[in-house]
């Protein structure tokens, strides 16, 4: 079991920030995502990140041999809540980026260079099991044993858009992202498991008026994580995810995803209201634009709660 007490318990209660380095959010690889905390502490992260390669914006466009290079900066906020005696939390997420590169779209090249607000997420988080709402003193003595949790993400469409182009930093349109996971402490490792849909709304003005759909894409990622006793963990990360077939006014297109990442995670404590993380990953397997690096960092400062 994993002692409450242990700074690496909760330094993940802000882990978002770091996974939203991948723009599209149905790809994030995020560690840790349900770690309880006390009621009460808020948290405010700075997160940098960088991506080179293939289509981290969206991997079903209808372009091949991206080269884009795409860096984001996002702050958040998290508030630990009491959701009827159960632990949760909600964040929201705002970030900006900066685009630029190149694609063949039809057999020419495009080029892009811009920058802009992302769309912003919010998420609602709640522990449906092994996690009980608890304050700062409880909170000590708290073992994390089974954990089973759930969240909500919505992407809200108000980023930088240009239904002229192809290449934008927001989509120009709403999508939800339902989620459940299982975490399990086994003396200082943890396991956890979770499955996710992604539910997206129509993009009515695409690349010049024409009306996008897509499909759901489902997505499934599994961390091994392994606690040090200084608050330092490190995890292995890896996501699949598949679906999100798309069509342009109700002509379908040939793009449906089957992709594979895989990454790593390292955080540790700076003190005790600070701590900072730092992530990688990298596409294994793509049948779609998923072939890029990523590399991001973030810093997590905490008030509130009784800290």
């Amino acid at each position: 079991m994993v002692r409450g007490r242990g700074t690496s318990l909760w330094t993940g209660c802000a882990a978002f920030a770091a996974a939203f380095a991948s723009p599209a959010c149905a790809q994030s690889i995020e560690p840790r995502a349900y770690s309880p905390g006390p009621v009460g502490v808020n948290f405010l992260v700075l997160a940098l990140s960088d991506t080179d390669g293939g289509l981290s914006i969206d991997p079903s466009l209808p372009v091949s041999d991206a080269k884009l290079s795409v860096r984001t900066a996002a702050v958040a906020y998290v508030r630990t809540l009491d959701f009827w005696g159960n632990s949760g939390k909600v964040d929201v997420i705002v970030p900006y980026g900066k685009l630029s590169g190149s694609a063949i779209f039809q057999g020419e090249p495009v080029e892009r260079k811009v920058d802009g607000f992302g769309d912003p997420l919010v998420r609602v988080s709640v522990s449906l099991y092994g996690a009980p709402a608890l304050n700062m003193a409880e909170f000590r003595n708290y073992r994390q044993d089974l954990l089973v949790a759930a969240s909500v993400q919505v992407s809200v469409p108000v980023g930088q858009y240009d239904g002229s182009r192809l290449l934008n930093i927001g989509a120009n349109r709403w999508s939800v992202k339902p989620e459940i996971g299982v975490s399990k402490a086994l003396g200082r490792w943890i396991v956890e498991l979770a499955a996710a849909g992604t539910f997206y709304g129509d993009n009515d003005n695409f690349f010049g008026g024409r009306t996008r759909s897509q499909d759901a894409i489902y997505s499934a990622q599994t961390h091994v994580i392994y606690n040090l006793p200084s608050g330092i963990w490190l995890a292995a990360n890896a996501t699949y995810f598949a679906g999100g077939r798309t069509k342009v006014d109700g002509i379908p297109d040939r793009n449906l995803q089957s992709n594979w990442r895989a990454g790593v995670t390292a955080a540790m404590p700076l003190s005790r209201r600070m701590s900072v993380k730092i992530n990688a990953s990298s596409g294994v397997s793509a049948r779609t634009g998923n072939n890029y690096d990523l590399l991001g960092v973030a810093l997590q400062y905490r008030w509130g709660g009784g800290i």
